[in-house]
C-alpha cells in the first residue's frame, strides 16, 4: 500500500495568492486611515485661500510648464523607437507614451507604465519583445535623468535631513555621490563597452550609443527639472529652487517605494518635513494641491479622451498586427 505524501510547500503556494491581496488590502486600509486622521487636522479654509489667491498668471506660468514636462516625457519613448527601429510614425508614438504617462502618474506603474502600453502598442502591431525593449529604454532614460540631477542634489548638500530620519547629511550626500557615479557608469558603458554590450547575471544587454545616451540624459533631466520648475513658480518664490527640485526627487523615489498610486499623501508628508518651516502649511498644501490638479488631473481627463478615442479607431479598423499578416500572406501568393 503506498500513500501520497503532499509537500507543505503546497498549501504555501495554494494560498499565497490570497494572502497577498489581503496584505495589499491592509496595508492600503492603514495608509488611508492615516491620511484621514492628518487630513483632519488640516485647516482646509486656509488651503483653499490660499488656493483662491494665485494671481492668473503664476497658474499659467505653471500650467505652460505642466505642458512643456508632458510634452518632454511624450518623446521619451522616441529612444526605444530608434533603438528597435519599428517603424511606428511619431503621430502614434508621441500621443501614446503621453496617455500611458499620465494614466502612470494617476494609478501606478503597473497602469500606465506596463499594461497600457502593452496593450496600447500591440494593437498598433508591435511584438512583445519590441515593445519590452521600448519600455525597459524608457524606464532607463527616465530614471537616468533623475539619478543625475538627485545626485547633483544630495551630493552638494541642498538638502538637510530633519531630525528623526534614518539616513543623516553625511549619509544622503554618499547617497547623491552613489547616484552620479551610476548615471555617469551608464553613460561610459554605452559609449566604451565593446560591441556596446553588458552581461549581467548571465544575462545579456544591448546598450545604445554614447551620443544617445548622452541625450537621453538631457532629456530626462530636463523633464525633472521642469516638473520642479512647477512647483517653484507655485510657492511664488518662497523656497530657492534647487531647494524644492530636492524635495520633489525625495518624494518621486518615496513614493515609489510605498507603491501609492499617485504618491497621495507622500508627496504632502515630504515636502512638510522638509519645508514645512519656510512655507507655512496651508500655503504649501495649497500650492502641492494646485500642482496636483495642473499635473496630473487635467493631463489625466485629456488622456482620458484621447485612450477612448484610440480604442473607438482601433475598433473600427483591423488590429495592425491582422493586417500586416494578411499583407504577407497576400504577398506570397502574388
Amino acid at each position: 500500500m503506498s500513500a501520497s505524501i503532499v509537500p507543505t510547500s503546497t498549501g504555501w503556494r495554494r494560498w499565497w495568492p490570497t494572502l497577498r491581496r489581503v496584505g495589499t488590502v491592509a496595508f492600503f486600509v492603514i495608509v488611508a486611515a492615516l491620511l484621514w486622521s492628518q487630513a483632519r487636522q488640516i485647516e482646509w479654509a486656509a488651503v483653499g485661500a490660499a488656493m483662491r489667491a494665485y494671481p492668473v498668471t503664476t497658474l499659467l506660468a505653471a500650467a505652460a510648464l505642466a505642458a512643456l514636462s508632458h510634452a518632454l516625457y511624450s518623446g521619451i519613448d522616441l529612444f526605444g523607437r530608434h533603438w528597435t527601429r519599428h517603424r511606428l510614425p511619431l503621430r502614434q508614438v508621441m500621443p501614446l507614451t503621453f496617455v500611458c504617462y499620465a494614466f502612470n502618474l494617476n494609478l501606478g506603474s503597473l497602469v500606465g507604465g506596463l499594461a497600457m502600453r502593452y496593450r496600447l502598442y500591440s494593437r498598433l502591431g508591435l511584438p512583445l519583445d519590441t515593445i519590452t525593449r521600448v519600455v525597459g529604454m524608457s524606464l532607463a532614460t527616465n530614471w537616468l535623468g533623475y539619478l543625475a540631477l538627485a545626485g547633483a542634489v544630495f551630493a552638494t548638500r541642498t538638502i538637510t535631513p530633519p531630525e528623526g530620519w534614518k539616513i543623516g547629511a553625511v549619509a544622503l550626500q554618499g547617497l547623491g555621490v552613489a547616484l552620479l557615479a551610476t548615471a555617469a557608469a551608464y553613460v561610459l558603458a554605452c559609449a566604451f563597452s565593446p560591441g556596446r554590450s553588458l552581461s549581467l547575471r548571465g544575462h545579456e544587454f544591448t546598450l545604445p550609443s554614447g551620443r544617445i545616451a548622452i541625450l537621453q540624459l538631457v532629456m530626462s533631466a530636463a523633464n525633472w527639472a521642469t516638473i520642479g520648475g512647477v512647483v517653484y513658480v507655485l510657492l511664488q518664490g518662497r523656497v530657492d529652487y534647487p531647494l524644492v527640485l530636492g524635495t520633489l526627487l525625495v518624494a518621486a523615489v518615496a513614493g515609489v517605494l510605498t507603491h501609492i498610486p499617485a504618491g497621495l499623501g507622500v508627496l504632502e508628508a515630504v515636502f512638510i518635513a522638509l519645508l514645512g518651516a519656510q512655507v507655512p502649511r496651508p500655503e504649501l498644501l495649497g500650492a502641492l494641491l494646485t500642482y496636483r490638479a495642473l499635473y496630473y488631473l487635467l493631463p489625466l481627463l485629456l488622456a482620458t479622451v484621447m485612450y477612448l478615442l484610440m480604442e473607438a479607431r482601433q475598433r473600427a479598423s483591423p488590429p495592425a498586427r491582422l493586417q500586416s499578416r494578411h499583407q504577407r500572406r497576400h504577398q506570397s501568393l502574388r
